[in-house]
């Protein structure tokens, strides 16, 4: 087999799309007094996450079934907590069985920790504390930052990947497979973060997705990379919070192709060095 089969074979063992979905509304987005007595990880969806979740579970049955023709498959990714299993449950309404791949419990995509029962006052002020600290790097007592969150983000993207390179998730080599993450808000932005590469600055800058909102990642034509601008609009991820330069990495994947894509894999270098020279030749001193 030469460099090329041996590409296309890597490209073909690729999901075609991930999809992030946040949970339900819970009993804790409708009365945050909820988790003073009940575990973070118990708090339940509301009817009307249940009714979010149903209407999310036929949004990507049709995206699907609508791009993919009769090829389409799913695999599903669920965190440990109450609200998303139980958004896992009900978006599962949509989806015959013969059409899911597998469905696996990922305790690293839970909930970020913070702490245990949480009192009400006390957490307004700790989240207080928060805004002036920076999201990114405050640590909740007795729980965790958004760069703890990153870190155990980071191991479950290496486990990711390791069972795409073993064919661990794939049973039909014809089959168009897309997996689907049900997570929580901060998390599915520090993935983001991680698998994008975005800095903490550029995170900072991020809103939470609404309950069962679906953002759509899709492999662009390189054959290596995703973008969500096949997907969203330019003004929905500008409403995510993306700044233009994001956005414009984001169309650019839409469109790139392999011989491209280290060039414009530099493009965050603004972000770190001023006033860089094109070449060694500028920095020569004129004589």
């Amino acid at each position: 087999m030469n460099r090329e089969e041996r590409s296309h074979v890597h490209r073909r063992c690729l999901p075609k799309r991930i999809i992030l979905v946040r949970h339900g509304e819970s009993q804790g987005n409708l009365d945050t007094a909820a988790y003073s007595t009940t575990p973070d990880h118990k708090v339940p969806l509301t009817p009307q996450g249940a009714e979010q979740a149903r209407a999310a579970g036929e949004c990507i049955r049709q995206l699907l079934s609508s791009e993919d023709g009769e090829n389409w498959k799913v695999y599903f990714y669920v965190s440990p907590y109450e609200r998303t299993r139980a958004t896992l449950r009900e978006l599962g309404r949509a989806f015959p069985r013969n059409r899911i791949v597998g469905v696996r419990e990922e305790c690293r995509i839970r909930e970020q920790d913070f702490g245990n029962f949480q009192v009400e006052e006390r957490m307004k002020a700790i989240k207080e504390a928060r805004e002036r600290f920076g999201r990114f790097f405050f640590r909740f007592p007795e729980g965790e930052s958004a760069a703890d969150v990153f870190d155990r983000v980071a191991s479950f993207m290496e486990s990711l990947w390791r069972d795409i390179d073993m064919g661990r998730l794939e049973q039909d080599e014809k089959a168009e497979v897309s997996f689907v993450i049900v997570s929580h808000g901060l998390t599915s932005r520090v993935f983001l973060m991680k698998w994008f590469k975005w800095t903490v600055e550029q995170f900072e800058l991020l809103n939470n997705p609404e309950n069962c909102d679906i953002r759509v990642m899709q492999l662009g034509p390189s054959g290596r990379d995703y973008t969500f601008a096949l997907h969203h609009s330019e003004e929905e991820l500008r409403q995510w919070g993306l700044s233009p330069e994001m956005i414009a990495d984001q169309q650019w994947r839409a469109t790139a192709n392999r011989g491209s894509w280290h060039e414009n894999d530099l493009w965050h270098l603004g972000n770190f060095f001023e006033h860089l020279k094109d070449s060694d030749d500028e920095q020569k001193p004129t004589e």
